[in-house]
């Protein structure tokens, strides 16, 4: 468990496994997001309450679940990065929070288009809405922070402990809906209950779930594989990587 732990933190052994996981992962996650979209939007039946408007439910859902992950991944980066000082885990954090950003972007402009014909209105104070809302600043705010500083290590170190913070903001999403008057619908997807979604339109969902967990790691991967090439492109192994694909 160490050695791969170790392993995680060299670029050159990072780079080249994630490369081999990107050729096979990027074709799965394109089929997979094409049949889920397809399936969701095409061959599921109307809701006997919302019609059609609720099939938006096949991107908004993934985004959000999506989101709420790549903040936790993104977290504890920046965790392993204060503790072991690992420049990998820097890496993992700066490339995840763009990500993260477009995704959580995507849950709130889709939930506002949802939002429209099934409350009457694009946008809310609703409780889990502003709090998505400020999970999308707090992924911006680790942006910019990485932007403001010429120093990498205190960039870092600065965007470790925002990102630290701003966990506390995950539960607080999660049941929101619980703990407050909220206009926003439950979970509708349980593990310790039984679902509020029909089998029907449940499968293509978890479906685009899986698919966008799948999509979060290549953008994250791709994302990563740019930053050690940025970052050691005046090593040894970069130079010889650029003369083996210059032959």
């Amino acid at each position: 468990m160490w050695t791969f732990f170790h392993k995680l933190g060299s670029p050159p052994w990072l780079y080249g496994i994630s490369g081999t996981i990107l050729r096979y992962l990027v074709p799965l996650t394109l089929i997979g997001l094409a049949v889920g979209v397809t399936w969701g939007l095409l061959f599921t039946a109307p809701d006997f309450r919302q019609g059609n408007s609720y099939r938006i439910i096949y991107i908004h859902v993934p985004a959000a679940v999506v989101a709420l992950a790549g903040y936790y991944v993104m977290a504890t980066a920046g965790a392993v990065s204060l503790i072991w000082k690992m420049k990998m885990a820097d890496i993992a954090m700066k490339a995840c929070a763009p990500i993260g950003a477009a995704l959580t972007f995507v849950a709130l402009v889709t939930g506002a288009v949802w939002g429209k014909p099934t409350w009457g209105t694009w946008w809310v104070w609703d409780a889990r809405i502003t709090s998505m809302l400020i999970l999308l600043f707090l992924y911006l705010g680790v942006i910019a922070l990485y932007e403001a500083y010429d120093n990498k290590e205190a960039a870092a170190k600065a965007c470790a402990v925002l990102s630290l913070v701003g966990t506390v903001n995950i539960p607080i999403i999660y049941k929101s809906v619980d703990w407050w008057y909220s206009l926003h619908q439950p979970a509708s997807i349980k593990f310790t209950g039984e679902s509020t979604i029909h089998a029907s339109m449940l499968y293509p969902l978890l479906l685009m779930i899986i698919s966008f967990y799948a999509l979060f790691t290549c953008a994250l991967l791709m994302n990563m594989r740019g930053e050690m090439l940025a970052r050691e492109r005046r090593t040894k192994w970069v130079r010889k990587l650029a003369e083996d694909k210059a032959r």
